[in-house]
C-alpha cells in the first residue's frame, strides 16, 4: 500500500514538474522578444559585442542588418521592417524624424567616428599622410561619399588637402565602409580611408600602418541612433535603445576606437 502511494505521489510529482516547466517556458517566451536593428557598416564589430551582452542581460534577441547609412535610410523610407536605426551620421536620423518615420525626441549620439588612412603594409602610410601627395600607390579606396558618411569624410579630407581632383583616377569606391576595408585588406587597393575602429579591431601584428587624420580636415562623424516608428510601442526596441546609453556600452564603444562616445541628446550636438 505504501509502495503504491509512493508510486502515485511520484507520478503526480512528475506531472506537476512537467506542468511547471511548460508554464515556465511559456512565460519565458512571452517575456522574450526580438528587436530588428539597422546598423551602419562601420559599427559591425561593436554591434556584435553589444548584441551579445544585451541578449545576456535581458533575455531578448536582436536581428541585425548592416549596410551603408544611405542605403539603410532608403530601405527604411521604403518600408523595411526595422525598429531601431544606428546610423553613421546625424543627418539621416534627423530626416527620419522630420519625415514621421522615426519617433521624435528619441534621437541621440551614441558614438563619434574617427577616420584613418590605412594600409596593411607596415611602411606604406606615414604618420602625416604625405603618401597621398607622393602618389606612390595604384589605388586608393574610400566608401561612396553619396551614401556612406565615412566616404563623405574621406572626400572632405582630399578636398581640404587639394588632392581630390588629382587622385580621382586612382579612387576605388566601396558600397560601404566594410567593403572599403576589404578592398584594402585584400590589397585590391594599396591604401584607403577606413574607420579607426576597424583597424583597432585587428590583431596588433596585422594593423600595418595608418595615419590618424586630423579631425579638422573633415566634419565630425556624429553617429546617431533613433527609434523608428515600427518600434514605438515595442518594449524590446525601447529596451535596446536604453541599453545603448548604458556605461557598459559606452566603455565598449570607447575601447573600440571611437572618440568622445558620451551620450548627447537631440539638440545638444
Amino acid at each position: 500500500m505504501n509502495t503504491k502511494r509512493l508510486r502515485e505521489t511520484g507520478k503526480k510529482g512528475k506531472v506537476c514538474w512537467l506542468v511547471f516547466a511548460l508554464f515556465g517556458v511559456l512565460i519565458g517566451s512571452a517575456r522574450a522578444g526580438e528587436v530588428s536593428v539597422a546598423v551602419a557598416a562601420n559599427f559591425t564589430d561593436a554591434t556584435r559585442i553589444i548584441v551579445k551582452k544585451f541578449e545576456a542581460a535581458t533575455g531578448h534577441g536582436a536581428k541585425v542588418s548592416f549596410g551603408s547609412t544611405g542605403k539603410l535610410y532608403a530601405q527604411i523610407v521604403n518600408g523595411a521592417p526595422f525598429e531601431v536605426f544606428l546610423a553613421a551620421d546625424s543627418d539621416r536620423p534627423m530626416r527620419l524624424e522630420n519625415e514621421g518615420v522615426a519617433v521624435k525626441g528619441s534621437r541621440f549620439t551614441y558614438a563619434r567616428g574617427r577616420l584613418v588612412l590605412w594600409s596593411p603594409d607596415e611602411e606604406r602610410v606615414d604618420l602625416r599622410g604625405e603618401v597621398l601627395e607622393s602618389g606612390d600607390f595604384r589605388k586608393l579606396a574610400l566608401a561612396n561619399p553619396a551614401t556612406a558618411p565615412y566616404g563623405l569624410a574621406a572626400r572632405q579630407v582630399l578636398e581640404n588637402l587639394d588632392l581630390w581632383e588629382g587622385l580621382r583616377r586612382k579612387l576605388v569606391r566601396g558600397d560601404n565602409i566594410a567593403q572599403t576595408f576589404q578592398f584594402v585588406a585584400t590589397r585590391n587597393a594599396q591604401l584607403g580611408f577606413v574607420a579607426r575602429s576597424q583597424v583597432l579591431a585587428l590583431p596588433e601584428a596585422e594593423r600595418g600602418s595608418w595615419w590618424n587624420i586630423d579631425p579638422e580636415l573633415y566634419e565630425p562623424i556624429r553617429q546617431q541612433a533613433v527609434l523608428l516608428d515600427r518600434g514605438r510601442n515595442d518594449p524590446v526596441a525601447q529596451a535596446f535603445m536604453e541599453y545603448l546609453k548604458s556605461d557598459e556600452v559606452r566603455e565598449i564603444i570607447e575601447r573600440l576606437g571611437y572618440d568622445n562616445a558620451r551620450i548627447l541628446r537631440k539638440g545638444s550636438d
